[in-house]
Formats: C-alpha cells, structure tokens, sequence
C-alpha cells in the first residue's frame, strides 16, 4: 500500500469516528452502551402511596393494605430495566382519580391490544382533557399521550 492510500484510510476511519461520535451525541443513543440511563436527565422517583401503618410484618408473612389491589407479572421488553424484569412481580392499585398518579409513578397502561408498564414523566392538559406521557426508563422516547382512562393501574411495590 503507498504512503497516499495509508494515509487516506486513516482519514476515512477518523471521518467514520467523528460520524458515529456525532450521531450518539445528538440523537443521545445511549443504547449503544445497553444502558440508556447514564447520563439521561434525573428521573423522579415514585409517590410513596403506602405509610408505615398500612404494613404488617410478621415472623412468617408481610401484610400491606392497599385498596383497590393488583397482582403483576412482567414479559420484559427490557425497557424498565434495571428497575424489573419478567421475573418480579408487581402489587399496584387501581388509581380512581387522575390526582392519584402523579410524575415519577410507574402506570400500566393499554396500546392498542398490549399492556405497558413505564414511568410517568410529564402531566398536562388539553383541548380532550388531562394527559400523561410515559417513557420506559431505559427507553430514549417518550410514549404517546395516555388517558387517565387507558390507565389499568399504579404499581407501588415490586417483589423480587
């Protein structure tokens, strides 16, 4: 190889660098790393929905009371990780008021025929009412728009 062909590799090779360099910059694919949270903006933690008087905890068993209660499992599409995965199991609420969920809850939700778990990130309204925006935590897009009423329920606990 001539010194003219070596050195027009190299540049070539420190162009495509730059290239992906820039495109993980702008478009924030920190997926790349198989990680998205490092280096995303804080995310707020969940409400704390259940007080110290509502959990009993015995020698042999734990009761919480929780009103309107629901049992979870979870097939992982790996975009709450590392919070859960298909193994946990989730204990949440059937919410009765949109006051009930607030910026930081994880919500399952339906999309069409399946049901999503992600953590609220945004609260708004508009001309049809009130809305929640969602996003996965290891995701690097938000979800559509959801309804207090596309809204199954809040989770509050998880059991691993």
């Amino acid at each position: 190889m001539e010194k003219y062909q070596k050195i027009e590799l190299i540049l070539v090779v420190i162009i495509l660098i730059l290239i992906l360099g820039f495109f993980i910059y702008v478009f924030d694919v920190g997926g790349i790393s198989g990680f998205v949270l490092l280096g995303k903006e804080d995310l707020k933690a969940p409400s704390d929905f259940i007080t110290e008087d509502k959990i009993i905890a015995d020698k042999d068993k734990v009761i919480i009371k929780i009103e309107n209660s629901v049992l979870s499992r979870y097939t992982s599409s790996e975009s709450m990780v590392p919070v859960f995965a298909s193994s946990a199991t989730g204990i949440g609420f059937k919410p009765e008021a949109e006051g009930q969920i607030h910026i930081g809850d994880i919500v399952s939700f339906k999309q069409g025929s399946e049901m999503i778990v992600h953590r609220v990130i945004k609260r708004g309204e508009d001309e049809s009412g009130g809305f929640f925006v969602t996003r996965g935590d290891n995701n690097n897009f938000d979800d559509k728009k959801i309804r207090f009423e596309d809204i199954d329920s809040v989770l509050v606990a998880i059991v691993y």
